[in-house]
């Protein structure tokens, strides 16, 4: 008779089927759903000739999931349960009702040490076994049977990819790099334009209580098939696809209309654990509403929290064509105003997407290393909208043959025409446009008369595509990316890049000849919003003759998305300028001329059109001027400390004529509306919060309403470790003057315990003196309640 075997068993905690469309084929597509297997289970045709000698029993699991999670570089995530990260060990013990003596050959793992009835086992995810969450049992096997522990979701526990294994598909090298993009929590991201870039604090939020579960959940309502699950590049296009909801019912729902009604506007947001808890809760319902910054803050929570390397990049004025023609087509009427009734196209101001980091097995090896993922909706591809994952190396040389989406990357950062054409007509139709972003793009300027013929008039090449950036590593300012995805502008490199997308259908660039001999500039300084400023037209004659400029110059209200709204300012100037020299044209904008008319995000668009009399050539640029909105005030009194009350104060002060309505005011959680904010009027709430950890933690806080978006503002604190001796002083002595016989028999709890507060999840109210209520929530939660 053989002796008893212990094996410990790891399963994949879902066995629900799914039949998708792949034949007779059916695949596990939910890491929930689960089928355990029965306790005991006998082996066919086997009975014993006499007594049974007494079998091993389990009594107990430990997860051990305190020790292991520091080594796994997981302590920070809130669950309970173990997480840990493939191809790495980490270690069990199991309790037996008598000695453990013998010792295990499987795969799964080893047998570290065994004294008396405790067993510690190690065991290593293989470094392609799938991620999520998984189920623990130990089996005892005897020639007759199988006796399994019981189903215990506390010995459950979470693989996540491993950036700190070389194995590991996801291996980043760098430390620092590792830090950034997987451990941060939270994050900048960039908005505003070219010459006036703002940043917008996000909590990425990757670690709080739920996040896990929920990002799990995200590709269990997507049908994600299982198998999938240990491929990142294919749960990075998976998740492209999955953070938004068209097609297949994802996370967020895009809104570029401007009425959010009937939900949250995408500029109230201030993280992403809000957002996923939601959804996880509601069931996979999409959450509204969303645009690029909140799909990619989004994507950028997704992927850390399951342990990609991944982070937000901002491309600064992004052409969309919107006609499928790659080219941006914008057109002006015959006085050099925007018409929007025969404008598809558009110049967004800034277009954010993501940047995983991975190694590429399917490519070849120098096209690992970053790769591009959006999730903005943009266009299809394999039937949903997604992006990617595509190798910014391979977008940079051009080689467009490879998956996935190359050809749609390399046509938002290459050069592709973009045309703007003069007709003989205006209008004023409302569109929106949503397609197809292009980086570096040259601008060409038609004119057509009335019979519809047209001629190239002016090409601007350096308007589309300024720069790309990210937020660097351990530091609170942006890096200049913008080279990783092309070469220097008219070096052999690009040159080479070019022919080598030409050689992959990428239309050849038709570049007319031909200079006007003048230059024109349209400057202005950082405005802040309800103000009077100037826009200084600068005209520079770089010929050896007088050259006399005519030119028109039209301001018109405009989404960050490149859609114009009503044209506010139309002047036309006239100036000499002498030979080599410069003329600068003053242009006053007073604030009640725009004003009245600002949409979301509060920009302005100022488009020039010249030309040159004694040679008849013509100049055209565009200029887009981002209003600073008034601030928001966050402060806190007295010295952050672990265990102790800290007071945080938001405040704002109304500075304009106007009524602020249905305002939402937010500290990184959902906010109840308030009435009004009346004009001069100033709006504070204080709350109480408990750090429970010491560092640096950040607080977000954003206002948002109808009439004014983008206020937001954070603060980061140091909070100081809890003076243990100092506190904990009168129990001490307390405890000293009892006889060892009082304390043996005192059931004393620690007085370093902070007092009970609500669960983190749930929203602490605050009553002001300002018609209602405000919900509050502070991050990071890791040390507030």
């Amino acid at each position: 008779m053989l002796p008893d075997n212990p094996k410990i068993i790891m399963r994949k905690a879902t066995f629900s089927k799914e039949a998708l469309p792949r034949g007779r084929i059916t695949v596990d597509t939910s890491n929930a759903d689960e089928i355990n297997p029965p306790e005991s289970e006998d082996f066919p045709e086997l009975t014993p000739r006499g007594p049974l000698p007494p079998s091993i029993s389990v009594l107990g699991i430990d997860m051990l999931a305190n020790e292991n999670k520091k080594v796994h570089n997981t302590s920070k995530y809130k669950e309970t349960n173990l997480i840990v990260r493939r191809n790495k060990e980490f270690f069990i013990v199991i309790k037996f009702d008598q000695p453990f003596k013998k010792t295990l050959g499987s795969w799964l793992g080893r047998v570290v040490e065994s004294r008396g009835n405790m067993a510690v086992v190690g065991i290593t995810p293989n470094a392609k076994c799938i991620i999520g969450r998984f189920r623990t049992f130990v089996v005892v096997v005897t020639d007759y049977g199988k006796q399994r522990t019981p189903r215990n979701t506390d010995t459950d526990f979470y693989v996540l990819f491993n950036p700190w294994d070389p194995a590991d598909q996801v291996y980043m090298p760098n430390e620092t790099d590792r830090q950034e993009y997987v451990m941060n929590d939270v994050g900048i991201i960039y908005n505003g334009e070219f010459k006036n870039i703002t940043t917008r604090t996000w909590n990425f939020g990757q670690f709080e209580q739920g996040m896990l579960d929920a990002c799990l959940m995200v590709l269990d309502f997507g049908k994600v098939p299982i198998l999938y699950r240990g491929n990142a590049t294919e749960v990075a296009r998976q998740g492209s696809a999955l953070i938004n909801s068209l097609d297949d019912k994802g996370v967020l729902v895009g809104n570029w209309t401007g009425d959010y009604s009937i939900g949250t506007a995408p500029t109230a947001w201030t993280g992403s654990p809000e957002i996923l808890l939601k959804y996880a809760k509601n069931g996979g319902v999409p959450v509204c509403f969303a645009q690029c910054w909140v799909f990619a803050g989004v994507l950028n929570t997704f992927m850390r929290c399951l342990g990609v390397p991944t982070r937000v990049v901002t491309n600064y004025c992004s052409a969309h064509d919107n006609t499928g023609n790659l080219k941006t087509d914008i057109m002006l009427d015959e006085d050099g105003r925007v018409d929007r009734s025969k404008t598809r196209d558009s110049v967004w101001n800034y277009h954010c997407w993501n940047e995983v980091f991975m190694k590429r097995p399917d490519l070849p090896d120098k096209y690992s290393g970053w790769q591009v993922i959006d999730c903005t909706p943009q266009e299809t591809s394999d039937g949903l909208f997604r992006c990617g994952p595509t190798s910014v190396n391979a977008i940079r040389e051009g080689e467009l043959s490879y998956p996935f989406d190359a050809r749609f990357v390399f046509a938002e950062v290459r050069d592709l025409e973009m045309l703007l054409e003069v007709f003989h007509f205006s209008g004023h139709d409302d569109l929106t446009s949503l397609l197809c972003p292009q980086l570096n793009s040259d601008v060409i300027y038609h004119q057509c008369d009335k019979y519809g013929n047209s001629k190239t008039i002016y090409v601007d090449p350096a308007y589309v595509g300024k720069l790309i950036i990210t937020k660097r590593p351990n530091s609170q300012t942006y890096d200049n990316i913008t080279t990783n995805y092309k070469y220097a502008e008219g070096s052999d490199q690009d040159k080479q890049t070019m022919s080598n997308a030409e050689n992959r259908g990428v239309p050849p660039r038709e570049l007319p000849t031909g200079d006007s001999g003048v230059d024109i500039e349209l400057q202005a300084d950082t405005v802040q919003m309800g103000e009077d400023f100037t826009l200084t037209l600068n005209i520079t004659n770089q010929s050896s003759k007088p050259s006399t400029v005519n030119a028109t110059v039209s301001g018109c209200i405009v989404y960050y998305t490149g859609v114009t709204s009503k044209i506010f300012k139309m002047d036309k100037y006239t100036s000499a300028v002498e030979p080599r020299g410069t003329a600068k044209v003053k242009i006053n904008i007073q604030a009640k001329d725009y004003m009245a008319n600002l949409v979301e995000q509060s920009n302005l668009l100022f488009v020039v059109f010249g030309q040159v009399q004694e040679t008849g050539a013509a100049i055209s640029k565009m200029r887009v001027v981002t209003l600073k909105p008034p601030e928001l005030t966050i402060k806190v009194s007295g010295v952050p400390r672990v265990g102790r009350d800290l007071a945080v104060t938001m405040s704002f002060r109304n500075p304009y004529s106007f009524i602020l309505k249905n305002i939402q005011l937010r500290l990184d959680g959902p906010g109840l509306t308030l009435t009004k904010i009346a004009p001069g009027g100033t709006l504070q709430y204080t709350d109480t919060i408990i750090p429970q950890a010491p560092g640096k933690k950040v607080l977000i806080g954003c206002l948002d309403c109808p009439a004014l978006r983008q206020v937001t503002n954070h603060l980061e604190i140091i909070v100081q470790p809890c003076s243990y001796l100092i506190d904990s002083m009168p129990s001490i002595i307390s405890i000293l003057l009892m006889t060892p016989a009082a304390l043996h028999q005192c059931s004393w709890k620690t007085p370093l315990a902070p007092r009970p507060r609500a669960h983190l999840n749930e929203s602490q109210k605050l009553r002001g003196g300002l018609n209602g209520d405000i919900a509050f929530k502070f991050i990071p939660c890791e040390f507030l309640y």
